[in-house]
């Protein structure tokens, strides 16, 4: 009923109503929620830990408050004592709904892991960081130059590799004497040379010859998913790379609803920062683990993030960053200590450098894609498009350069999509309709065994087909506008209209069925007219603010397009093209990049160079606020139609025939059909 509390499980986005008194681990599994359970809800197992927040909702239309679940009850005191619960977690098995609540569903909580599709790019780079171990002989003491052992250090790296200016925290210093003699004054250095003032900082030291390496993390820190990679100081060669859920989800899928939080609960900015920085401090343990490495070695982390992130992360309140003039607190890039950011599970003395921002919402990782594509070096017009749930788009060439951000929102990452999740084993990210009898054929992530080919079912048989992911739904909306199942409008046609019984009635409008597991227990998994609209406006947004580049670049066609992260490397484009997110270009100008911004970010780490570079280089790029510009409407509203409704994508039909039915009004014609009023779409 209507009356029960709302119950929002993040990241899913998954949400319903249910009667007071019901178990969140039941409300999960009645939405279809990846809650894991195998103790049969008698509190043994933990696997079923979930977080709750409190608070102002408005992305949510909710109100949280304090009471909203049952009270902390026997049995989770029981498993709290005997193996803990993280500080906040509850039990779904016990805890039960009592008001309206929103309820995050930790990665270690989920059955169907999340696939984080931000691998680390091949990239050579020449390698000069800002970290670098030296062995050195030191001087030994003598009473008739009485200097401390320290000043003879620092002498010899002057001497030795002309390194002066140096410095060192108070831990280096505790332990420099005995280090020293128990080398017999052989020694080696990590030390860090700041590319702006040109100081040199001692961050640790080993007696004798130290063979165990340096090392720093590259960390891509986007709204949903977080990416670090575990780069060698010495050799640039990443050893390992990991992933996991941004937490700060749970507050908000897109970084305005995050913002908006922090507007409307006291606090809320700082409860942000702590769940991003504990997710960090997660992430680097498990990725030196991976790699077998003594944490205590990774001496240096670069963070590139979007303008909101990059606030949450240093602690600083991102209000401004949502209402004009959108405000940075700083756009200039940010070195900092470890304990700044109280980072714990790397080098006590490891640095921190940030990216600079470009604008207000344009961040520090448009400037890594920036630096790692270096559009300004280019001498045809290149469109770079990063695409998550903020779009960073940048156009250039040696001329110049321009940069906008585009509010696209999650649904590109198969979040907001009625049988949407992230990507995992399981979810389907390849579809195909066959455009005669209108029956699909779909892939899942964990096999390459399409739906109707021999042993998928054998294939498929421990992730089972569980939903769709971000490449599926976009590749399913194109296909069906491709098999002339949608119209340009984005509406779905009857099952008379089409000729397929996959067209099925869903209140005033229709769905397709993709696949129907029902009877063995499994989801029903559809693409329906809310979905279409979803890809609609972030589509539209993205080919909006594309446009809005055009235009200030006084041109209607670029000659390049490319396409960074995980949109990138897993997105079809010629579907991309079908739905109008790129402008038209031929599709072998049509390039992946893979995770751009994280391959920015491990140059950043790897060569101190770029750092200049890159600050120099965001100082000359043009920004574009696509929020004030007038015209960015109006390319939006033509951007709605399936591709566009006005520019003519003659690269795009020159290799794929769109039909052209028009489903207005319920009719199936392709002629005469456009002068009946459109029914809207729900």
């Amino acid at each position: 009923m209507q009356n029960d509390p709302l119950v929002v499980f993040t990241p899913s986005g998954k949400r319903g109503h249910f009667p007071v008194g019901t178990p969140v681990l039941t409300a999960a599994r009645q939405l279809g929620v990846d809650l894991d359970s195998v103790c049969g809800g008698r509190g043994i197992c933990s696997k079923c830990q979930f977080t709750p927040s409190y608070g102002e909702f408005s992305k949510h239309g909710v109100s949280v408050g304090d009471d909203a679940l049952s009270e902390w009850n026997a049995v989770e005191e029981r498993y709290d004592q005997k193996r803990g619960l993280k500080a906040g977690r509850r039990l779904g098995c016990q805890a039960t709904v009592q008001g309206d609540i929103v309820i995050d569903v930790p990665p270690e909580s989920q059955v169907h892991k999340q696939v984080v599709r931000k691998a680390a790019s091949a990239r050579a780079i020449e390698m000069d960081p800002a970290t670098k171990l030296y062995f050195v002989e030191v001087e030994e003491p003598d009473m008739h130059k009485p200097t401390g052992d320290l000043e003879r250090l620092a002498h010899a790296l002057k001497d030795q590799w002309d390194i002066d200016n140096v410095t060192c925290d108070l831990g280096v210093l505790t332990k420099l004497q005995p280090l020293l003699r128990k080398g017999n004054w052989q020694a080696s250095v990590a030390v860090y040379r700041d590319h702006k003032t040109d100081q040199a900082r001692i961050l640790d030291i080993w007696s004798g010859l130290h063979e165990g390496g340096l090392y720093g993390l590259a960390i891509d820190l986007g709204s949903t998913t977080v990416a670090a990679h575990l780069t060698d100081l010495t050799t640039g060669e990443v050893v390992a790379s990991a992933g996991v859920m941004n937490p700060q989800i749970r507050f908000g899928e897109d970084l305005m609803s995050r913002v908006s939080y922090s507007m409307m609960n006291p606090g809320g900015d700082r409860e942000m920062t702590r769940a991003v920085r504990d997710a960090i401090n997660t992430l680097a343990e498990d990725i030196a683990k991976d790699a077998e490495i003594d944490p205590s070695l990774i001496f240096e982390v670069v963070f590139v993030c979007n303008p909101v992130m990059h606030h949450l992360l240093l602690g600083i309140d991102p209000v401004e960053l949502g209402q004009a003039p959108f405000a940075l607190a700083t756009s200039d890039s940010v070195t900092l200590q470890a304990y700044d950011l109280d980072l714990t599970n790397i080098a006590k003395s490891a640095q921190i450098y940030v990216l600079p921002c470009i604008a207000g919402h344009v961040g520090a990782d448009a400037a890594a894609v920036a630096l790692s594509e270096e559009p300004g070096k280019s001498d045809d017009l290149v469109l770079i498009v990063d695409v998550g749930t903020n779009a960073e788009i940048l156009l250039g060439n040696t001329s110049r350069v321009l940069a906008c951000s585009s509010p696209t929102g999650p649904a590109f990452e198969g979040a907001q999509i009625s049988s949407g999740q992230r990507a995992a084993p399981g979810a389907i990210e390849r579809i195909e309709i066959d455009p005669v009898t209108k029956e699909p054929r779909f892939r899942v992530i964990g096999s390459d065994i399409w739906s109707d080919e021999e042993g998928f079912a054998e294939a498929t048989t421990a992730s089972g087909i569980t939903g769709i992911c971000g490449s599926g739904i976009i590749e399913a909306v194109a296909e069906l506008r491709i098999a002339g199942l949608m119209d340009e409008n984005g509406l779905i046609g009857s099952a008379e209209a089409t000729g397929t019984a996959r067209s099925i009635p869903e209140g005033r409008t229709h769905s397709y069925l993709v696949y129907d597991g029902t009877a063995d227990g499994g989801p029903r998994i559809t693409v329906t007219q809310g979905d279409i609209r979803a890809i609609q406006l972030a589509k539209s947004a993205l080919y909006a603010g594309a446009r809005l580049l055009m235009d200030d670049m006084n041109v209607d066609r670029v000659d390049r397009v490319v396409l960074a992260g995980a949109f990138g490397a897993h997105i079809s484009s010629k579907h991309a093209m079908v739905l109008g997110m790129i402008p038209d270009v031929p599709l072998d100008k049509v390039f992946s990049a893979g995770n751009a911004a994280g391959t920015g970010a491990r140059i950043a780490l790897c060569n101190v160079g770029s750092r200049r570079e890159i600050e120099r280089v965001v100082g000359e790029i043009t920004k574009v606020e696509t929020a004030i510009e007038p015209k960015f409407q109006d390319h939006f509203v033509a951007a709605n139609a399936i591709p566009h409704k006005t520019d003519p994508f003659p690269e795009l039909r020159s290799i794929v025939t769109l039909p052209n039915p028009n489903f207005n009004a319920g009719g199936g014609d392709a002629d005469g059909g456009g002068r009946r009023r459109r029914r809207r779409a729900s």
